[in-house]
C-alpha cells in the first residue's frame, strides 16, 4: 500500500469520527433551542448573538477535542442549518455556516488540530452560524412577521426598534467575538480533556 493511499485513509471520517459529531452536535443543539426559548422576550432576541455563543462554546470546544479531521466542523454545521429550517428559522443559517464552518475547518487544520489558542478562533468562527437567523429581520422583516403573527404587534414593534439596519453587522461581529469568548470558557473548564486529546 502507497504512502499517499495510507495518508488517504487516515484522513477519512470513521464511524468514530461521525457518532462524535452526531453527538455533540445534539448537545450543541439542545444548549442553542433552550436559550432560543428566550427570544419571546424582545430585549433578549438580540442578545442570542452574545449569550448563545457563549455557552455553546463549552460542548463545542468539547467536541473540538474529538476532531482530528477535516470535515467534522463542516458537518456538524450543516446538522445546524438543517434543524434551524425544520424549527421555522428559515434557510440563512445554512449557506452562512457553510462559509464559516469551512473557514473554522482551515484555521484548525492549519493549527494541526493541537493549538489551543487556534481552537478559540475556531469556536469564534463556526459560531457565526447563528448570524444566519437574523438575516431575514433585516432582508425581509415583512415575511418574517408574518410567520411568527402570534407574537402579535407589540413584539414586532419592539423588536423592530431593537433591530434598525445597522444592527445587522454588529451582531455579525457579535456572534464571532461571542464565540471566542465562549471558547475560552470552555478551554478553560475544559483543560484536562485539552491535555489528554494532545491540544496545547
Amino acid at each position: 500500500m502507497s504512502t499517499n493511499t495510507v495518508r488517504k485513509n487516515q484522513n477519512r471520517l470513521t464511524g468514530k469520527d461521525l457518532i462524535n459529531v452526531g453527538i455533540y452536535s445534539a448537545t450543541y443543539f439542545v444548549v442553542i433551542m433552550a436559550l432560543a426559548m428566550l427570544g419571546y422576550i424582545p430585549i433578549m432576541m438580540p442578545m442570542l448573538c452574545v449569550i448563545g455563543p457563549i455557552a455553546g462554546g463549552i460542548p463545542f470546544m468539547l467536541f473540538l477535542t474529538k476532531v482530528k479531521k477535516f470535515g467534522m466542523i463542516l458537518i456538524m454545521s450543516i446538522i445546524m442549518g438543517i434543524m434551524m429550517a425544520l424549527t421555522g428559522m428559515g434557510l440563512y443559517s445554512l449557506p452562512v455556516g457553510v462559509v464559516s464552518a469551512l473557514v473554522a475547518e482551515l484555521v484548525w487544520k492549519r493549527a494541526n488540530y493541537s493549538k489551543a489558542g487556534s481552537s478559540v478562533l475556531v469556536c469564534g468562527f463556526f459560531n457565526i452560524w447563528m448570524w444566519g437567523n437574523f438575516i431575514p429581520l433585516f432582508t425581509n422583516p415583512t415575511g418574517y412577521f408574518s410567520t411568527r403573527a402570534e407574537f402579535g404587534t407589540d413584539y414586532e414593534a419592539a423588536l423592530t426598534a431593537l433591530l434598525p439596519g445597522w444592527m445587522n453587522p454588529v451582531l455579525l461581529v457579535t456572534c464571532f467575538v461571542s464565540g471566542v469568548i465562549g471558547g475560552i470558557l470552555g478551554r478553560a473548564l475544559l483543560k484536562k480533556h485539552f491535555a489528554k486529546a494532545g491540544v496545547a
